[in-house]
């Protein structure tokens, strides 16, 4: 087990819109009280990397945390991850399922976007032990 990380920032999906959260409970069929829970096991919650926003700074494009869909912001960039990696956040484990797919979404939020961040959005991960995470939360890669 090896500290890659911390959580920066944690959200959810309602009917309403998203909002962030200081804290989150997972289970195996995701993010309680997340508009997508128990929808799509394999991409229960969505884990995003600083980086996709420094990058689209460089770009000059400004961005507010969240915009991307993400569930979890960290400051660990787990995009070069391999299926079946294995990380745990707080109390819970997640096991990186796939890489996020670009959504119509993005180019709404910049026209650049979609072409931007192509491998740098996110990765979908499922959760294999539940548990709370909270913001500030230690990541750790598991071996």
């Amino acid at each position: 087990m090896t500290k890659v990380g911390n959580i920066h920032s944690l959200f959810y999906s309602s009917v309403d819109g998203r909002s962030a959260a200081d804290e989150m409970l997972l289970d195996t069929k995701g993010i309680v009280k997340d508009k997508h829970y128990n929808q799509n096991i394999q991409r229960s919650v969505l884990l995003t990397s600083m980086y996709s926003y420094v990058l689209a700074k460089k770009h000059d494009i400004e961005l507010p945390h969240g915009v991307l869909g993400e569930n979890i912001l960290m400051d660990y960039n787990p995009y070069h991850l391999p299926g079946g990696s294995r990380l745990q956040i707080g109390d819970a484990v997640l096991e990186i399922s796939q890489h996020c797919t670009l959504c119509k979404g993005l180019s709404q939020v910049d026209a650049k976007l979609p072409k931007l961040l192509k491998n740098d959005r996110g990765i979908f991960a499922k959760v294999t032990e539940p548990g709370k995470i909270r913001t500030g939360d230690d990541i750790y890669l598991l071996d």
